[in-house]
């Protein structure tokens, strides 16, 4: 009776496995794996819950991959089981555990009656040998697990492992050529523009997408201030990006120091600093790798997930490449940048240099060493009534005539000859007359100490001219002036003394005739005293023609 009731028992055991293996083994994504195993096995072995967790090599812990049966509260729980019942479970054997919500010895006790645990068995997932993971098993009621369901669970365990690691090896076959194609895309996109903007919007839209993921944000190092920088967000609200600084975060920190960080989760996870800001957002794992040009780390790529996730190698791999990509291509992008504003600030230097010089009064040109304008302001142009472009690369002699033999050779060519500044004035006769212009010429030497340009500078000087020769009619007036006052001072002298002596003989003197002559002798002398005060008073005079080639003056 015994041994049929063994037999009987070894029979299920058989077709629980074999139902096992064939769940298993229809499902290659490992994830699958795990949840189609949780909910299997509690209908199979006669158990309420069951969870499988996977070793976290970065922060070596125990992370939840799935389970079944459970609450919330009680699976985000700190702690697993003791210290003493994880040592057994890393060193390869299964522990059983019964009136868990008795044992005032258990640390998780009070969570375990909320929940109304009271057995469990902790089996450790194995594949060549080494640990992946755990799976526990619990019951609500209290349940004695024998040595037969022990010795056929850890069976069942080592089958997960094959499936877990199979499904892993599957998945990452099949992200490793995915996400080879999304790098060529992305690589492809990101390297088509030079917009700053365009490359860094690329990246945080295409890479959730790749990955399956909430959201990304890329943080760039500001060289001024080492500070990192938001510069592009995608699926986040603009709540959760104003957080607040992340460079005390210890994930940060560590990828800038090149090390690529996976959190599971981000709630229990030492290495973040806004969990509670990250708990309002919905994340629950993070992914954060380096943005590298060469060797200098520019900024951090961070993969932002809604559930908890176990990032693989070939995602790390993934998200690594194409942060690098991404930083050849913003680094490409921001070189453009600074080109494109040299280019502004030149265009705009120009214009500013060209606005001063048609503001200059006097004619301007440039000429090359070849005699070629290179340059004429607004001035000249009205001038020669000619547009800039059909001044420029003309030959300096169609615009300014050579001069003469006699008069020597032209500022310009004396500059490119001796090399000294050269100037020279000549008149031009235009439809509103003669015109004197002055033309003055200096070189621009290259680094050898040649000239390379010539700057002439032409000067209407026929205003100054008239003024010159008005001055010095001027200096002439007042040599008349000074000259008539002189010789009126000096002939006022004896003119009153002969005036006065006529007076007196006009008195004495009785004889008609004698009278007559004396009267004259007043009349005259009374008009040149006139014509004296006319002298001291003058302040110009006027040429008139007299008889032949002779000329008078009138005084004013």
């Amino acid at each position: 009776m015994v041994e049929l009731s063994t037999q009987t028992k070894e029979q299920g055991f058989l077709k629980v496995f074999q139902k096992v293996t064939r769940l298993i083994s229809m499902v290659l994504d490992h994830q699958q794996v795990m949840d189609t195993i949780v909910r299997s096995l509690p209908e199979l072995l006669d158990i309420d819950a069951c969870t499988i967790r996977l070793f976290d090599t970065g922060t070596n812990t125990f992370v939840l991959g799935a389970s079944h049966g459970l609450s919330l509260e009680y699976l985000s729980r700190q702690s697993i089981d003791t210290e003493e019942t994880m040592e057994m479970i890393k060193s390869g054997y299964p522990v059983a555990k019964v009136d868990l919500d008795e044992d005032p010895t258990y640390s998780d006790r009070q969570a375990a009656v909320r929940e109304g645990i009271k057995s469990v068995l902790t089996l450790p997932i194995l594949f060549q040998d080494s640990i992946i993971g755990i799976m526990r098993l619990l019951t609500k009621s209290k349940r004695l697990f024998s040595a037969e369901e022990i010795s056929f669970s850890m069976a069942l365990a080592e089958q997960v492992g094959v499936a877990i690691s199979n499904g892993r090896m599957f998945k990452e076959m099949v992200n490793q050529v995915d996400f080879m194609t999304e790098v060529q895309k992305i690589s492809r996109l990101v390297n088509s523009t030079l917009d700053l903007d365009s490359v860094l919007d690329t990246i945080v839209q295409r890479v959730p997408l790749s990955m399956g993921t909430k959201g990304c944000t890329i943080r760039l190092l500001n060289s001024q201030t080492n500070q990192l920088e938001l510069v592009a967000s995608y699926g986040v609200s603009q709540s959760y990006l104003r957080r607040g600084k992340v460079e005390n975060e210890k994930n940060i920190t560590m990828v800038l120091s090149g090390e690529p960080v996976a959190v599971y989760d981000v709630s229990a996870d030492n290495r973040i600093l806004f969990k509670e800001n990250m708990e309002e957002e919905g994340i629950k794992s993070l992914l954060a790798v380096p943005i590298k040009v060469g060797n200098d780390i520019i900024g951090v790529l961070r993969i932002l997930s809604e559930t908890h996730h176990s990032f693989t190698s070939s995602e790390v791999n993934f998200a690594v490449t194409v942060a690098e990509a991404g930083g050849a291509a913003i680094q490409n992008a921001r070189v453009y940048q600074k080109i494109n504003l040299l280019f502004n600030q030149i265009e705009e230097n120009e214009r500013f240099l060209s606005d001063i010089l048609d503001c200059i009064r006097p004619e301007l040109l440039v000429i090359d060493k070849n005699k070629h304008v290179v340059l004429a302001n607004k001035i000249s142009q009205q001038r020669l009534g000619l547009s800039e472009s059909e001044i420029l690369g003309m030959e300096y002699n169609d615009l300014c005539p050579a001069i003469s033999d006699d008069e020597g050779l032209c500022p310009v060519e004396r500059v490119l000859i001796e090399g000294r500044p050269a100037t020279y004035e000549h008149q031009v006769e235009l439809k509103d007359g003669i015109h004197w212009f002055e033309r003055t010429a200096s070189p621009m030497f290259d680094d050898k100490d040649n000239v390379e340009y010539v700057i002439e500078v032409i000067r209407d000087i026929t205003t100054k001219r008239k003024l010159e020769k008005e001055q010095l009619e001027r200096v002439k007036l007042q040599g008349v002036v000074d000259l008539a006052g002189t010789v009126a001072h000096e002939i006022n002298t004896p003119l009153f003394a002969a005036l006065g002596t006529a007076q007196i003989l006009e008195g004495d003197i009785t004889d008609e005739e004698m009278i007559s002559d004396v009267e004259m002798i007043i009349r005259n002398l009374k008009s040149i005293s006139k014509l004296t005060e006319k002298m001291t008073t003058m302040t110009g005079f006027e040429r008139k023609d007299y008889v032949g080639e002779a000329n008078i003056v009138e005084f004013k």
